[in-house]
């Protein structure tokens, strides 16, 4: 579900009060506007409308609900129109830093869309694990998964939750059986992130209960590619984000493990030199990811529908 797309349509709906003039605004059939609302109410598990052959009226969740959306369609519209306006003028290299990980799963698309917009950029995109130092290195965007450094020479924008889940292959199950409390993964191969901030002792909560259990680690990474594949061909359990797991999750080909405890939330950030004045390019950059990340980012809203988002 593209959720933008269907808060634009509830909000003609409750502007309109009626599905068939949202539609005719729109461009679309009643039958439609109806199912992106439909589609919508699911997700929040809410009702936003009574409908009756009259007439459509907001509920008491659809009206607390309208203003958000109102405020969300217009912030996605600014961003779009800050790139529309600087377009003409984004030219020349931008050097842009992120995980290997992400870089490679997701940056690299988006940075490429966005680039066939500004022929006249050149952009650098370095892929690394490391905690570059975003002024010293001469970068003009640095991402980050967590970890975020306390500095006042650094400027930070959030571009999307980074949530965490564990995960492993069918077979790997099979063999070795589903771990039902975090103590029982010591007993389990677990495939490890080297960079996580707390090393091997892997953070659980649930309920305002928290654990802390310091793996064995059978295999150990500081790239979560690699771990993603080794999970894949049955070495372990595996320690690994949605917007890596996401589509192994989707089509079975690893299954989520002990859904009841929740992993530390992190957040994607956009990191850049607050000493500077923040270029149009740059700018515009940032604000083209915070429109595909936002308000959810695609593999979690598809992980979500699929019933299979893990627990913040």
């Amino acid at each position: 579900m593209d959720q933008l797309r269907a808060m634009e349509i509830f909000v003609e709906v409750a502007r309109l009060r009626s599905f068939s003039a949202a539609g005719r605004r729109l461009g679309l059939t009643r039958a439609m506007v109806s199912k992106h609302v439909l589609q919508l109410e699911a997700r929040l598990d809410a009702r936003l409308l009574h409908r009756s052959t009259r007439e459509v009226s907001l509920t008491d969740a659809g009206q607390a609900y309208l203003a958000p959306c109102v405020a969300t369609l217009a912030q996605a519209q600014e961003a779009a129109r800050a790139v529309a306006q600087a377009g003409a003028h984004l030219a020349g290299a931008l050097r842009i830093q992120a995980p290997s990980s992400f870089g490679s799963a997701w940056l690299a698309d988006a940075l490429a869309r966005f680039s066939l917009g500004h022929p006249q950029l050149t952009p650098e995109l370095v892929v690394d694990d490391a905690l570059l130092d975003p002024i010293r290195h001469g970068f003009d965007l640095t991402i980050r998964v967590g970890g975020i450094p306390d500095s006042s020479a650094l400027a930070l924008r959030p571009l999307a939750p980074c949530r965490g889940v564990l995960c492993a292959s069918p077979a790997y199950l099979e063999k070795w059986g589903r771990p039902r409390a975090p103590e029982e993964l010591l007993a389990h191969q677990c495939l490890h992130f080297s960079h996580l901030t707390g090393g091997t002792a892997w953070q659980f909560e649930r309920g305002g209960e928290r654990r802390a259990v310091r793996v064995r680690a059978s295999f150990t990474s500081n790239n979560g590619l690699v771990l993603q594949q080794a999970a894949r061909r049955g070495l372990g359990i595996v320690y690994s984000t949605t917007f890596l797991a996401w589509r192994d999750l989707l089509d079975g080909t690893l299954l989520p493990v002990l859904e009841d405890w929740s992993l530390p939330l992190n957040h994607l950030s956009a990191l850049y030199p607050a000493s500077r004045q923040l270029s149009p390019k740059v700018r515009a950059l940032i604000d083209f990811l915070v429109a595909q990340y936002q308000p959810a980012p695609p593999w979690d809203s598809a992980l979500e529908a699929a019933g299979l988002l893990p627990r913040a």
